[in-house]
């Protein structure tokens, strides 16, 4: 019952964050306001559901606070560069980008937690660069949204990545809270620093309306969903569904926005074969565990 209830949960944020990309898009704001508001009524939303609701201290060491504003940094910057991928492509293209994470995580991981590069981790590489090969020929005409939609796997990589190095060091919500409430900071003093800096009556009521939903909806709740939802499901499960986050915005897009959104059939196929690439390396590491653990108990 709890396991059946989990999984459509986990479908369901997986599906909001697909949604979010469709909001970047009906947004008529910068990717510079969208974020820094986005990011600003998060904070605020998950303070006060932090303090007041679950009653929880939001105490940290300094040294803590330190290394969850530069983990923020990475985060703020993710969503800038997919923000501005969606603003001068389609969202089709920046949620097609998204699958490079899994290169980079393939290249970065080894490296920050000292592990040997896998075999299969490398082949899908050379098919997701290869689709992304093919993706990037047949639509050059958006290679602007494409140079920023693979930013917004890097930044998103790194973010990913360090974030699994700061686990456990204090609780979640403390964690997803100073990394959007650091990265609303970093980005007031960048806009600050380069004269980018905005007021809030430069955003419309239409916006303003859709970045609220946006913050609470789409950012704070299924972030704070996924959490709990670790308690239920495994992280394998869970990192498997959110492969699905660029099949959910790819077809909610096209069905939204209708002729904007549509592309080549090289460019659905390319798609295609880079999820189920994703897909089937993770089954294949999940039955390799399984084995090794079985394996170990025997």
């Amino acid at each position: 019952m709890f396991q059946k209830s989990a999984l459509f949960r986990l479908h369901l944020i997986v599906f909001l964050w697909g949604f979010t990309a469709i909001l970047g898009k009906l947004i008529q704001s910068s990717a510079q306001v969208l974020v820094f508001y986005r990011m600003f009524f998060a904070a605020l939303f998950l303070f006060i559901f932090i303090r007041f609701f679950q009653r929880q201290s939001l105490r940290i060491s300094k040294k803590l606070f330190v290394q969850l504003s530069v983990i923020g940094g990475f985060m703020a910057f993710h969503w800038l560069c997919f923000f501005h991928s969606i603003k001068v492509s389609n969202v089709s293209i920046a949620l097609s980008c998204l699958s490079l994470s899994t290169l980079f995580a393939a290249i970065l991981e080894p490296i920050i937690f000292k592990r040997k590069i896998d075999v299969s981790e490398v082949i899908m590489g050379i098919v997701i660069v290869v689709c992304m090969a093919l993706i990037f020929k047949t639509e050059f005409h958006y290679k602007e949204g494409i140079f920023y939609g693979i930013l917004t796997a890097v930044f998103g990589t790194i973010f990913s990545v360090f974030n699994g190095k700061i686990f456990g060091k204090t609780s979640s919500g403390n964690i997803i809270f100073y990394e959007i409430f650091s990265g609303v900071l970093l980005l007031t003093v960048f806009f600050l620093f380069t004269g980018q800096i905005f007021e809030l009556h430069e955003i419309s009521y239409r916006d303003l309306a859709l970045i609220l939903i946006l913050a609470s909806v789409f950012t704070a709740f299924p972030m704070l969903e996924s959490v709990q939802l670790m308690k239920y499901i495994s992280p394998f499960t869970l990192i498997l569904t959110v492969n699905l986050e660029p099949v959910y915005g790819i077809i909610l897009a096209f069905f939204i926005f209708g002729q904007s959104e549509e592309m080549s059939p090289v460019f659905y196929i390319a798609s295609l074969v880079m999820i189920l690439a994703i897909v089937v390396n993770g089954i294949i590491k999940q039955k390799r565990n399984a084995a090794i653990k079985k394996g170990i108990t025997e």
